[in-house]
């Protein structure tokens, strides 16, 4: 049984995002990139069934810019057997990457997809979604403990209730949460084997896909800072602010 892991390149979760002088877009030049962590927790599940054995083979596939290798080599380096780039240069929406992997997916025929629920750069929580209405796959979004059998899989997924638990038929789409797992440290051996695993290229144009953006972006801007709080005195003296200045009842 395969499993087909989506990873994406993003701006590190620890660096304060800046936007270009000119707002056309979000400044990421000399700034430290790593992987989606929420993929990454997709990539450390994967790793983790197989290793249970409940998996034959690892493949991860990252779309983007030539340095999405970096971000393949990491997957690797954590387990997974071998990687894919579909490079391009280009901006990508969600539903072009959704595309993108379905002509990936129809290569590999893996029984279980993984991603991300989203990315942390645009937040969109889209693909997955979009990935399996376009396979016409069975989903779980949002999955915070996975069991694999031979022909279904079995996800508790967060919602705002609680947990909800389903069962869906192979081939599925699977989105991971946070509390899923918590991803392994990648030891400087792992890194040097990881080099010598198969890591495969391809482009939009090979794959058939076209990855024209359907949006145009006008203008990119900071979100305007939150101002002091203000101490008040009586109960009486905050409902009349919130009334009178905030306007919120």
């Amino acid at each position: 049984m395969k499993a087909l892991v989506a990873v994406k390149r993003v701006v590190d979760y620890n660096i304060k995002v800046r936007v270009k002088a000119d707002g056309s877009d979000v400044d990421i030049g000399n700034v430290k990139m790593s992987m989606n962590p929420f993929d990454e927790i997709a990539v450390e599940e994967a790793v983790s069934l197989k290793e249970a054995g409940k998996l034959t083979e690892v493949v991860v596939v990252s779309i983007g810019v030539k340095q999405c290798e970096e971000t393949l080599r990491t997957a690797l380096a954590m387990g997974a057997d071998r990687a894919i780039h579909v490079e391009t240069d280009g901006k990508l929406e969600p539903l072009a990457v959704a595309k993108l992997l379905k002509a990936v997916q129809a290569q590999e025929n893996a029984e279980i997809v993984l991603l991300g629920k989203q990315a942390i750069d645009d937040d969109a929580n889209q693909t997955g979604q979009m990935l399996a209405a376009l396979l016409n796959a069975p989903q779980a979004t949002f999955a915070s403990k996975v069991e694999l059998s031979a022909d279904e899989v079995q996800v508790t997924r967060e919602i705002d209730g609680g947990l909800e638990t389903v069962a869906i038929k192979l081939p599925a789409v699977i989105t991971t949460d946070l509390r899923l797992n918590e991803p392994r440290y990648v030891k400087l051996p792992n890194i040097m084997q990881a080099k010598k695993k198969p890591l495969a290229k391809t482009s939009p144009a090979e794959l058939g896909v076209d990855v024209t953006p359907r949006f145009s972006v006008l203008k990119v801007a900071e979100p305007k800072g939150r101002s002091a709080g203000v101490k008040v005195e009586t109960v009486a003296e905050l409902v009349a602010k919130l009334k009178n200045e905030a306007k919120v009842i």
